[in-house]
């Protein structure tokens, strides 16, 4: 089967366009999202959300050449499509089975969403209010528990507030620093919660104790905005740098050839 270079899409003119354009928040959150995967190696990305879709495949057209995609289901791709679009390469197939095996053995980058996310990583997926009588049911635990203990684990919030950043999470579905602390050697083992990328600004847990930080903030927000929108003190160093501006290169690739229908800005509108 023959691969075409799918970077290749685009003429000169509109890669003119597409560079003179203003950058838009979202684009920065796809920026933001991409980096969580730098130098990544060859594991699997395991994007969940329009705007880790984008990013993993930028990752992998640009810094993170070895990422391993797949269509959403059981076949590993050989290519990348735009988002939304069906592969025409593919590389392999993986069964539930061999998925797990590399989610056990942690050759997976998963970035997956929160209802709730407290100061040290603690996601709910799963219900809000009290777990006997809920307010509102929500996705329950899934796969968040096993991800958050045997492989890399990123969060997007698209949107930033106290409601989802808060004190203390209803139910525990991904595990955070201090329950996996708590927990004992066979929970901490493998944990690794790497970054929080809101459509604010991003985070890591490199405060005392793992507790969350504030890395950036996206050009057009402030600390202060953050701070406001968060429900616990973050963890703030005195110089809060903004997001990386995206080269040339890589706008190219997120207009023209992995989103070209621009459905990054429906989830974070500018």
């Amino acid at each position: 089967m023959t691969r075409t270079d799918p970077t290749a899409a685009a003429g000169a003119s509109e890669a003119t366009a597409a560079v003179t354009a203003p950058v838009t928040r979202a684009e920065y959150c796809v920026i933001a999202c991409a980096e969580a995967w730098r130098d990544a190696g060859e594991i699997l990305a395991s994007p969940m959300g329009t705007i880790p879709s984008i990013a993993a495949r930028l990752a992998k057209l640009t810094f993170s050449p070895d990422l391993l995609l797949t269509d959403g289901e059981a076949l590993l791709i050989g290519d990348v499509p735009a988002v939304g679009a069906p592969s025409a390469v593919t590389e392999g197939w993986l069964p539930y089975r061999k998925h797990l095996t590399m989610v056990m053995g942690g050759r997976r980058h998963v970035m997956m969403g929160a209802s709730q996310i407290d100061r040290f990583g603690n996601q709910n997926i799963s219900c809000i209010g009290d777990w006997e009588r809920p307010k509102r049911q929500l996705l329950g635990v899934r796969g968040a528990p096993v991800n958050t203990l045997n492989n890399p684990v990123s969060y997007w919030i698209p949107r930033h507030s106290k409601r989802v950043f808060v004190e203390k999470v209803d139910m525990i579905s991904g595990v955070g620093y201090d329950s996996a602390a708590a927990a004992g050697p066979s929970a901490t083992r493998f944990h690794d919660l790497r970054r929080v990328v809101s459509d604010l600004g991003v985070f890591d847990f490199g405060a005392a104790d793992h507790a969350m930080r504030l890395v950036s903030v996206h050009p057009g927000v402030t600390v202060e905005q953050v701070r406001e929108s968060t429900g616990f003190t973050l963890a703030t160093p005195d110089d809060v740098p903004y997001t990386r501006e995206p080269t040339a290169e890589e706008l190219r690739l997120i207009r023209d050839v992995v989103d070209p229908r621009g459905l990054r800005e429906r989830e974070v509108r500018s």
